[in-house]
């Protein structure tokens, strides 16, 4: 009788079952919303693999401008990604850094390295090493303040704009995206223009240069561009479509808490602002 008798005792001591926290893929379709095209800028590789940016248009509009300008000018066509540093950036323009900006180009736009409000859909419970807040837009941008400015974060995958001394904050002809751990030290120092949604791995896997800032020396170890459009100027057929996954819910608030605090055998808590990822899924 003393087996049954532990059992029950164990049965009796066992705590209720708690629900899981919700997972990334607990999304309901309303969640998913659109990504204008004039937002999607498509840099085709000499591979023909594509990688495909989201502009952060609202948050640096004089930079993301510029871009567009350069685009449909097609400045960037036959340009190529010149400098992968390992564990850093890959950076891709104008190697020599000699070739004329396109009309209507504003050479000195204006300080964009802030945004104008931390107004966050979600925010993480603690600080970090970089900042006192840290949070998540209604429309999947990470940001962070420090109680008085705010700013986009340069995480994995943010598309940055390469810029000479100060007060130089760059025209947004040499872009740049970190390829290894996140490259925060960098936030509200260089200006953030976007977010690659796809393709990030045709950049972070190419091959590094062991020269000085990973800068390539030879045109051969280059990776070639063939072209840089925005969506909304490609034939509507050909525009690829994607929706970003709104984080002003409570799943999003669920999945986030689930990223600060991981279910055992994780024994780490916490997390930075660039642990939560931000999904994204063509149309």
């Amino acid at each position: 009788m003393l087996i049954p008798l532990l059992a029950l005792l164990a049965a009796a001591q066992t705590p209720p079952a708690v629900a899981p926290a919700p997972l990334p893929s607990d999304v309901v379709e309303g969640d998913w919303r659109p990504i204008p095209d004039d937002e999607l800028l498509v840099m085709t590789l000499a591979s023909g693999k594509t990688v495909v940016i989201r502009l952060a248009a609202r948050f640096a509009p004089e930079h993301v401008a510029n871009v567009r300008t350069l685009a449909r000018a097609g400045w960037w066509d036959r340009e190529s990604v010149y400098r992968v540093q390992e564990n850093w950036v890959a950076q891709w323009g104008d190697a020599t850094e000699k070739k004329a900006m396109a009309p209507g180009v504003k050479a000195v736009p204006a300080a964009e390295f802030e945004i104008a409000t931390f107004n966050p859909a979600q925010t993480l419970s603690r600080p970090d090493s970089y900042s006192a807040k840290a949070g998540f837009t209604a429309d999947g941008w990470p940001i962070a303040s420090d109680g008085k400015a705010a700013w986009l974060t340069h995480c994995y995958g943010m598309v940055g704009v390469a810029r000479d001394a100060l007060p130089s904050t760059g025209a947004g002809s040499e872009l740049f995206t970190p390829i290894g751990q996140s490259a925060r030290r960098l936030d509200r120092n260089y200006t953030v223009v976007g977010r690659i949604i796809a393709g990030m791995q045709y950049l972070s896997a190419l091959p590094r240069s062991e020269a000085a800032m990973g800068f390539y020396t030879t045109v051969a170890e280059r990776t070639g561009i063939m072209s840089v459009k925005l969506a909304s100027d490609m034939p509507v057929a050909e525009r690829p479509k994607f929706q970003y996954r709104s984080t002003d819910n409570p799943r999003f608030a669920a999945y986030v808490r689930l990223r600060e605090v991981a279910a055992a055998p994780t024994v780490a808590t916490g997390a930075s602002v660039c642990d939560v990822p931000l999904a994204v899924r063509r149309k």
